[in-house]
């Protein structure tokens, strides 16, 4: 495993949980954690989905949104809140904001993507 990974924006994908996301560290040989920037543009609403097995936590970096937890009642994130989403949790964020909402998805054990249940289907 690298000491340092450099941020490298043109890695960007666009997933069908409708955000971009870029891998900053998910790697074979350290299971323990990853860690992912998530980007969802204005006005979009995430994808209600779970992981099985892996805990996540959102940290806002940028914007403002609504985050779903399971049964808890919708609560806005804004830069520097900490979610925290238990393993097997139903979970998604809309973006209230007029700029795109970043935030870190930090997954333990690292994410994979069989662990991923898309609850809209």
């Amino acid at each position: 495993m690298k000491t340092i990974r450099w941020f490298n924006p043109s890695t960007e994908f666009y997933t069908d949980e409708r955000c971009y996301i870029i891998e900053l560290s998910n790697e074979q040989d350290a299971p323990a954690c990853s860690i992912a920037r998530a980007r969802v543009q204005p006005g979009v609403i995430t994808q209600r989905h779970s992981l099985r097995g892996i805990a996540e936590r959102y940290v806002i970096l940028e914007g403002a949104g609504i985050v779903e937890i399971g049964d808890e009642s919708p609560t806005e994130g804004t830069p520097l809140d900490v979610v925290h989403i238990a393993p097997g949790t139903s979970q998604r964020i809309s973006n209230t904001g007029k700029t795109d909402l970043v935030f870190l998805s930090v997954c333990t054990p690292r994410f994979i993507p069989d662990a991923y249940v898309n609850l809209e289907t």
